[in-house]
């Protein structure tokens, strides 16, 4: 078994009252080896200046979460098959819904882009180290969210 930490920082400035949720939202996500990710609530959650539209914010960080574990799956099932990947891009989309009452991210759909040094496989082998990825991809793997991937080509 393995286990993964975050540390998530926040704290009221002085000259806000906090009772009435007029606070700023703004915080910081510490990791091992001491990155550190200016985070926020997203603005379409809580409307700005409470946010910081240009701090990543809980539901893009999701997004990008499953994107990065599809990904490093794919390379690692592409190397295995034999090919070499010169690049992989991924314009990620996550949509937020109202479902029985609770709001949740109900769909990530992932929009991998793939250049090939070398040879370039058929679609179908492509389609296979795709759907391989999905299966492995641990985080896929913990969510109720639809995960389904378009590769672009």
């Amino acid at each position: 078994m393995s286990s993964f930490g975050a540390k998530v920082i926040w704290h009221r400035q002085k000259s806000e009252k906090f009772t009435d949720r007029r606070y700023c939202r703004g915080h910081v996500w510490q990791f091992d080896g001491g990155v550190e990710v200016p985070a926020s609530s997203s603005p379409h959650v809580v409307p700005l200046p409470y946010s910081l539209a240009e701090n990543v914010d809980p539901e893009e960080a999701f997004v990008a979460s499953l994107s990065s574990c599809h990904m490093l799956f794919f390379l690692h099932f592409a190397s295995d098959a034999g090919l070499v990947i010169d690049h992989y891009a991924d314009e990620a989309i996550g949509v937020m819904e109202t479902v029985d009452g609770k709001t949740m991210i109900t769909k990530v759909t992932l929009r991998p882009e793939v250049t090939y040094g070398g040879q370039t496989p058929d679609i179908a082998l492509e389609n296979d180290l795709h759907h391989r990825a999905h299966d492995a991809c641990f985080l896929a793997n913990s969510v109720r969210t639809e995960v389904v991937t378009e590769p672009v080509r």
